[in-house]
């Protein structure tokens, strides 16, 4: 009965038409006669952009050459007897469209499910959660673009609502973001090898843990248990050779206070170095929501440059620009799609590795990758800065703020606990009042600088 009345609607009503016609699809038709007339009837607006008449759609009939007799007489009866003077409720029959269309997708998953289940079809398992979550997303979202004049209202309540963001536990990273990281961003950390990338998304994935937040970090150069051995050590405030020491009851007892502490879960996913892209992480997302209950509020990735791209096959002939691009991109729409931050870390080059000053052009392998990014910033540690048990933290990019705005800071670093910390302001202000580069301020650089000894001599 709905059915039929869809498609007297779309011969009747031209507000019905725009409404629904990107929804329905000839599937979701089961009778032969109504498949076949909704195949003539979307035929028709797809040419000609209107609602078609009824004597239109009886000379396409009569011209069609993939129908028999049977079915050719059957489709006449039906257009005879469309009655298109009785008036039908366009909301209701929207509404009911509607519930006709999400039912329809439900039905086509659950029986395409069936045919993988039974080896039937080409695709496995893995793909059954995406079907049947395609299926329950099928919705007649009435938003297309925003009207500059006639949304102005709505504009304005945009301009004074409090943004949704997963703050920091470190000031001054709250400070240059505003708050903290924003849904649907792509945050990147660069650093040379071994300087602190996974030290530092341990400590922020832990901290937001605390802060009742649920967290999946995904790595995919360290097992699983040597990044829950970090966040341990972190959130239990003991060093690593402490937490390898400690007996059974006491490291239970830490457990349960922890838990005592927070609401927020922690899923940690190990897979193997570049085994795995964006839609491996997406077939992720959606086992944990069905088999766990669980959606994070933010995603780690440790690191971007390892992952693999979606799109591009590795060694098809692209530059490494073109393929650590890719990645970017996919990532940051996974994050668009979830409706998270997603923060991941890229290594430096080999001349960013010794440089005291990294920039945007120190990124290795592509610079696409900042391009993409809505947020980077780099992690520099020295000689000096390791005896003060510090890092600096220089902007390369920020979309959150001005990153001119506290350009360079530095936070305080304790490696045996895997933690992070905030240092006294006069260590701040000694960076921040003084634009030189950290070589040039340690004992041995100012040494260097009196003698002369790197001098540009071009």
């Amino acid at each position: 009965m709905i059915a039929q009345k869809i498609i007297e609607g779309l011969l009747a009503s031209d507000d019905f038409l725009r409404h629904t016609k990107p929804y329905l699809k000839e599937a979701y038709f089961k009778d032969n006669t109504e498949k076949f007339i909704f195949k003539l009837t979307n035929a028709y607006i797809d040419k000609y952009n209107k609602c078609p008449n009824i004597e239109s759609l009886q000379v396409d009939l009569s011209n069609a050459t993939d129908i028999s007799e049977d079915q050719f007489a059957s489709c006449s009866k039906y257009l005879s007897d469309i009655d298109l003077t009785t008036a039908v409720d366009s909301e209701w029959l929207i509404t009911e469209t509607e519930n006709f269309c999400q039912d329809q997708a439900i039905y086509d998953a659950i029986m395409e499910s069936i045919q993988i289940l039974d080896g039937k079809t080409d695709n496995d398992k893995g793909a059954i959660p995406n079907l049947l979550s395609d299926a329950l997303g099928v919705s007649f979202d009435p938003h297309i673009g925003h009207d500059f004049l006639e949304d102005s209202d709505a504009r304005f309540d945009f301009y004074h609502t409090v943004e949704e963001k997963i703050p920091f536990n470190l000031n001054y990273f709250n400070k240059i973001t505003n708050g903290g990281l924003s849904k649907k961003t792509l945050n990147i950390c660069l650093a040379g090898t071994g300087v602190g990338k996974s030290l530092f998304m341990c400590h922020c994935a832990a901290a937001n843990v605390l802060e009742g937040k649920n967290v999946l970090y995904i790595t995919m150069e360290m097992a699983e248990e040597k990044i829950a051995e970090r966040i341990d050590a972190n959130l239990m405030n003991v060093t690593l050779d402490e937490l390898q020491m400690l007996p059974k009851d006491a490291y239970e007892k830490k457990i349960e206070r922890i838990q005592s502490k927070t609401t927020g879960k922690f899923i940690i996913k190990e897979y193997p170095t570049a085994g795995a892209g964006a839609n491996h992480f997406r077939h992720l997302l959606n086992e944990l929501k069905l088999k766990r209950n669980f959606k994070p509020d933010i995603i780690y990735i440790d690191y971007l440059n390892i992952c693999m791209s979606a799109r591009i096959k590795f060694g098809a002939g692209v530059n490494s620009y073109t393929y650590v691009k890719a990645i970017a991109e996919e990532l940051r729409g996974l994050a668009v799609e979830f409706n998270v931050p997603v923060v991941s870390a890229t290594q430096t080059t080999r001349a960013g590795f010794t440089s005291s000053d990294i920039g945007l052009e120190d990124t290795s392998e592509s610079f696409g990758l900042p391009a993409t990014a809505d947020f980077m910033f780099a992690i520099i540690s020295t000689e000096e800065l390791e005896q003060l048990n510090q890092f600096q933290v220089k902007q390369l990019k920020n979309r959150y703020s001005d990153p001119g705005i506290y350009r360079r800071f530095v936070v305080g670093v304790d490696k045996a606990k895997m933690k992070l910390f905030d240092v006294e302001q006069i260590a701040q202000d000694d960076i921040m009042n003084d634009d030189t580069p950290v070589f040039d301020q340690s004992a041995f650089g100012q040494e260097s600088d009196r003698r002369g000894l790197f001098k540009d001599f071009s």
